[in-house]
């Protein structure tokens, strides 16, 4: 559901009886039988640690109130056939027997790539008829794909008897054919961060993932306190409505760049280079300044040397956040989403002018501090703002964007949400 409001649209969160109610109906109007049920995923915001799932590192997410609503049915055969309420009268269909890699074209790779990867690890999985209805803005870098695979994963998983998704280890599994399915099928890079926020994230917390492989389900996450009415604030969430695409090639060049610079250094993962000057510097932030530096100028291209002082210092950034959220340090917590901003805008180079404008604005108009979200190249921003604050800046935004001739943008106030799950 959309309000308006003036100049700039609110996007109003689903409820899961009119999502499963809407999913329901889609299903049973397209393929003339009831659904076995209905599942619902969540998008997610990234409070901070952008591009650093990829490199080991860490990132911050929460999910979103506004999810994805699945009604799905097993078949007996391989086929797949899937609808969308986007485009209702649009059927698309796939064969998962003898289907590879990339053979489906459009959003439909997205939940037939889940079935076929897990078809690919020996999981008992036959066709499916699904319907999807969303409340998850496309493209505003909010993860509607996630959304999508990981409710298409739950949804399998269960029809199917799988019993991955009961448990928080189980789900990680689950997680892993999501991810598989937007790399591997629908050939959009992704790391992981957004299907673990979309499968694990709890009502009132935010998850701090640590994205370093061989950690168990147990190791690799802590849920953190993210209660923003306990300091009387807002978190306001704009979608700057800018084209953004991941599968364009700027992703996979970025993570690129990283693996190699890693070779470069001697190390596993810019994770490791990280840790390696954190630990050396003993708590000293001098210390702490001049091994990063040791560390860059070791690189001979200059791209590379940004890159990595990116992900290396919004690895440090994750940790320093959390720390001053969790202590009630809102404007250090401030600070650090405007470094994270200034970081991806000038040395990892994936903002864009409508995320740029939308920061600005927001900084100069009382938020704590503002950052894009999200993979970048278009998308959205967030800003932390008191309670009752948002509206108004988001006007202000909308007002920008108007004198700069950009599309107009639309909004929501995000709380930390509750994970995937069945709701009917």
């Amino acid at each position: 559901m959309i309000a308006q409001d003036r100049d700039i649209r609110f996007i109003e969160a689903i409820t899961d009886a009119d999502g499963a109610h809407k999913a329901r109906e889609l299903f049973s109007r397209t393929f003339g039988y009831e659904p076995s049920g209905v599942w619902a995923a969540p998008g997610r915001v990234n409070l901070i640690g952008e591009h650093t799932d990829y490199n080991a590192g860490l990132c911050l997410p929460i999910a979103l109130p506004h999810r994805t609503f699945i009604a799905l049915a097993p078949r007996r055969d391989t086929r797949v056939r899937t609808v969308s309420a986007v485009r209702q009268d649009s059927v698309a269909e796939a064969e998962l027997e003898g289907l590879n890699a990339g053979g489906v074209a459009g959003w439909a790779a997205y939940p037939a790539g889940v079935a076929w990867a897990m078809r690919e690890h020996g999981m008992a999985v036959r066709g499916f008829d699904a319907a999807f209805v969303s409340c998850v803005p496309l493209g505003s870098g909010l993860s509607s794909s996630a959304a999508m695979t990981c409710s298409t994963a739950l949804a399998l998983d269960d029809v199917y008897g799988l019993g991955f998704g009961s448990t928080d280890e189980g789900r990680v599994t689950l997680i892993s054919m999501a991810v598989a399915s937007e790399n591997d099928m629908a050939g959009a890079s992704t790391g992981g961060l957004d299907q673990n926020a979309s499968m694990r994230c709890r009502a009132g917390k935010a998850l701090l993932l640590d994205c370093r492989p061989g950690l168990s389900a147990l190791e690799n996450v802590s849920q953190q306190d993210f209660d923003l009415a306990a300091y009387g604030l807002e978190l306001l969430v704009v979608d700057t409505c800018a084209p953004h695409q991941l599968n364009d090639g700027q992703y996979a060049a970025r993570r690129k760049t990283c693996e190699e610079a890693a070779a470069e250094l001697g190390v596993r993962n810019l994770r490791q280079a990280a840790d390696q000057i954190a630990d050396a510097s003993r708590g000293d932030a001098d210390r702490k300044r001049e091994g990063l530096d040791r560390v860059l100028a070791a690189l001979s291209d200059p791209t590379e040397i940004k890159r990595v002082r990116h992900v290396i210092t919004e690895i440090w950034r994750v940790e320093d956040f959390a720390e001053a959220f969790g202590s009630g340090d809102i404007r250090t917590a401030g600070s650090l989403f405007n470094a994270s901003h200034d970081s991806l805008r000038y040395d990892y180079e994936v903002t864009a002018p409508e995320l740029d404008t939308a920061v600005e604005v927001a900084r100069s108009n009382g938020a704590y501090g503002a950052r894009m979200t999200g993979g970048g190249f278009g998308g959205s921003i967030i800003a932390l703002v008191d309670k009752g604050q948002s509206r108004q800046l988001a006007e202000k935004i909308a007002e920008a964007f108007s004198a700069k001739g950009f599309r107009q943008p639309q909004a929501l106030t995000s709380v930390a949400s509750r994970a995937a799950e069945r709701v009917a």
